[in-house]
């Protein structure tokens, strides 16, 4: 080959990989597949209602707390352990960040179980603790999945939260929701939306429109998850109006919504067993949650 051929060729192949280069450095970040798992968020609830009761001060809170540390720190999020309250009476929100971004989405679920049974029709058990299979654990379920499967490249933050101490009200004189007033009352920095999740896994599960919610903020995720197949679970027809972890951030003026199925039989009683949780109820709402994630980052990068 002559010197003048080769030269041509060198040439040739630096413009190609300069090309290359500059497309690699250019090109759109692609979401890593995404699917919520069903059957691994129902293992997470057996887990939990393996913990026993996890009511404040219980050995199973603290294995709940040191559980969902390490699940979390597995699938990359850092963990803040947010103490409040009393020696007596402590507190412990867990919260989990993976990504610093504009704006913030949090979402939120409590991990305690209520220390008696007291709506149990067997008065002999309403001494007993509520196993929380679904209040509590479900929606824990939930958002440990998709702390495995949101996409990493968000340009949006989400944290978790872990919200502890939401069904011990009326008992030695204490409130209700008391870990999201405390998470809502030292916030650092205003979410654009809260989403809170609660008693989904019911296997006859149906979620009408919580009437303390966001309407804005509730049609929206109610609609996708419509969308998704879900029509039958996300209905759009008035539910009751509670007192849940969203009050708090409603309170304050944040967006906020709860989603919550209460014609739940088995609330606040010792059936509140695994058997009763459906992993079919878990992806609906799953999936839904991933949906309006995986939407909003595409919004934010079409702007």
């Amino acid at each position: 080959m002559s010197q003048k051929k080769f030269r041509i060729l060198l040439t040739s192949l630096l413009a190609i990989l300069s090309m290359l280069l500059l497309l690699w450095l250019f090109r759109k970040p692609v979401l890593a597949p995404t699917t919520f798992n069903a059957d691994r968020a129902r293992s997470d609830v057996l887990t939990q209602v393996s913990f026993g009761a996890r009511h404040p001060g219980s050995e199973g809170h603290q294995q709940m707390i040191m559980w969902l540390s390490d699940e979390l720190n597995q699938a990359g999020w850092s963990v803040e352990v947010q103490q409040e309250g009393t020696p007596e009476s402590p507190i412990l929100n867990l919260i989990a960040h993976r990504n610093q971004g504009e704006p913030l989405i949090l979402i939120g679920a409590h991990y305690d179980t209520r220390e008696f049974a007291d709506r149990d029709p067997d008065p002999q058990k309403q001494s007993q603790p509520v196993p929380g299979a679904n209040d509590g654990a479900s929606g824990v379920a939930v958002l440990l999945e998709l702390a495995r499967v949101i996409p990493p490249d968000l340009p949006v933050e989400v944290v978790l939260v872990f919200l502890d101490a939401e069904d011990q009200g009326q008992i030695r004189q204490q409130d209700w929701i008391q870990g999201s007033t405390v998470l809502a009352e030292t916030l650092l920095d205003t979410p654009q939306a809260v989403v809170i999740v609660d008693m989904v896994g019911d296997s006859d599960l149906r979620l009408p429109l919580e009437r303390n919610s966001t309407p804005e903020l509730q049609q929206t995720l109610w609609k996708i998850g419509q969308e998704l197949g879900y029509g039958s679970i996300f209905v759009n027809e008035p539910g009751p109006s509670l007192i849940d972890d969203h009050i708090p951030f409603i309170q304050k003026g944040i967006p906020a919504v709860d989603i919550i199925d209460f014609d739940y039989p088995y609330w606040h009683t010792t059936s509140d067993t695994p058997d009763k949780v459906s992993p079919q109820s878990l992806k609906a709402v799953g999936d839904t949650l991933l949906e309006w994630l995986v939407k909003y980052h595409g919004s934010l990068r079409e702007e």
